[in-house]
């Protein structure tokens, strides 16, 4: 029962803020759901026999109403003395709150003036950084929505409003004016990270020295347009990012050297590592889950409780969406996030169970699984999003994922020889150079091929529903047919 509890009030919020993002629903229709919980609830004294049900829904109700709230308390406003300049070339004062995001064209500055957020674009190679006070003179707009190579529509102002980002400001000129209030664990992320990266470029060339940032640390400049282009048709470009894959690879690593410590030092370590790394990524939502759902086993573990990889996915989407709403609709990694995880727990050990004919050496029934339940989770989204069907991902993961948790390992340990020693340190690189070019050339040689993947015309995102309603369905259906030790409610 109590599970059951948990799940209506995890589906039910998420629902609410769903359908609040969606459609524009008032508080009046919130109001109206709190008033059927009582009466659902009450019904219980007409049909003893379905009290748990009624009770479940009750429960279901008030949380969808609480979902609804939640959105509409989300809304974010600008302020008239801004939007009467929309269109003019202003001045704006205000601090950097977030790592710059240097592009090949620009970069980009959230700024916070006001207590409003507004996304500065300025000429490369700006010299400012997170914390700075700036005065920048630019173009002031709004963002707008804009329809991409593949007829599909993207919601750029929903997508810069989860950030807290209302405005934008054009073909800006900076000037720095000052250092303002930086937050010490993330000011020494961003530092550390910029350390980590110079060591890499140190020792490694492009783009293994990008790939190499990508699938350790998630730098969002990875290996470029071009072979981002590639990792996507080969369904490779989740290893660039940072993903529950490559924190579970770290952490699995950390576990290794702290196996003889208590087990007080090994999950405050390991905490500690976690959160270091999230920061290091930008905190963003996917990364947010990642380092989430790669904490609580280990928690789990060390207090001697039982870890149910499903809810504490729940949990952790339920978290996360009470704390920023805008991203279950409007952020597309945290959707791919979710979805690929819950492929991961859900989908996995079905096709676990086909793949008997895969050797279990160097792990490949397991790669083979992983990637086909997070492709399955995730393919509709992707064709929804992008169009793209990749016909190699299998064979390209199989061949790509085994060299990527020593890559990772080498990698870091290039990136400190090159901190320390400088291109001297080269040398000491080639071993991750090889590993990381490997990677490259699998990408480059499963996107050669013919009909390597597929472009899918645009659809509705209502045909999104049905999808996902008959694919998880089904995944019901044959997870009741799987031996009872192999189901993902067990311990992970």
């Amino acid at each position: 029962m109590a599970s059951k509890i948990l799940w209506a009030i995890i589906g039910g919020f998420l629902i609410g803020v769903f359908v609040r993002s969606i459609f524009l629903l008032s508080w009046p229709f919130a109001a109206f759901l709190l008033l059927l919980s009582p009466v659902a609830f009450s019904c219980t004294y007409l049909d003893t026999s379905k009290w748990q049900r009624l009770a479940v829904l009750s429960v279901a109700l008030i949380a969808c109403a609480a979902g609804i709230f939640r959105m509409e308390a989300a809304g974010l406003q600008g302020t008239p003395e801004l939007t009467s300049h929309i269109g003019e070339t202003v001045t704006i004062e205000g601090r950097i709150v977030d790592e710059p995001d240097v592009r090949d064209g620009n970069v980009r500055l959230h700024v916070d003036v006001g207590g409003i957020g507004v996304l500065v674009t300025a000429p490369p190679h700006t010299e400012v950084r997170y914390g700075d006070i700036i005065r920048a003179k630019g173009e002031l707009g709004v963002p707008e929505k804009f329809d991409t190579t593949l007829g599909r529509q993207f919601d750029y102002p929903m997508y810069l409003a989860k950030e807290g980002i209302i405005y934008t400001l054009r073909f800006a000129v900076i000037e720095r004016i000052g250092g303002g209030e930086r937050n010490f664990l993330k000011s020494s992320a961003i530092w550390a990270k910029q350390k980590y990266l110079e060591g890499l470029h140190a020792v490694l060339p492009e783009p293994e020295s990008g790939l190499a940032g990508g699938i350790t640390v998630g730098d969002k400049r990875g290996v470029g347009k071009e072979y981002s282009d590639i990792f996507i048709t080969v369904g490779l470009v989740h290893i660039v990012v940072l993903s529950g894959y490559n924190i579970t690879l770290v952490m699995n690593g950390v576990g290794i050297l702290l196996s003889r410590a208590s087990r007080v030092v090994q999950l405050g370590i390991s905490a500690l590592i976690v959160v270091f790394i999230v920061l290091v990524a930008g905190a963003a939502p996917s990364a947010v889950r990642a380092g989430a759902m790669a904490l609580l086993p280990l928690i789990a573990r060390m207090t001697g409780r039982v870890y149910l990889a499903l809810r504490a996915l729940g949990v952790v989407a339920l978290t996360m969406v009470l704390w920023n709403p805008l991203i279950l609709a409007f952020d597309p990694g945290f959707q791919l996030s979710v979805l690929a995880t819950l492929g991961l727990v859900s989908f996995s050990p079905i096709f676990s169970t086909w793949l008997g004919w895969i050797p279990e050496r160097f792990a490949l029934r397991e790669i083979a699984a992983s990637t086909l339940g997070t492709q399955a989770a995730v393919l509709p989204l992707l064709l929804y999003q992008n169009g793209l069907l990749s016909l190699v991902a299998l064979p390209a993961n199989l061949l790509a994922l085994i060299a990527v948790p020593w890559a990772m390992g080498l990698s870091f340990f290039s990136a400190l020889a090159g901190i320390l020693f400088g291109s001297w340190a080269t040398f000491i690189a080639f071993p991750a150079y090889l590993l990381l070019a490997y990677i490259i050339k699998v990408g480059e040689l499963f996107a050669a091929l013919p009909f390597a993947a597929l472009s899918i015309p645009a659809f509705s995102a209502w045909w999104l529903l049905p999808i996902y309603a008959i694919l998880f369905g089904a995944v019901v259906v044959l997870q009741r047919k799987l031996p009872i030790d192999t189901r993902p409610v067990q311990t992970n």
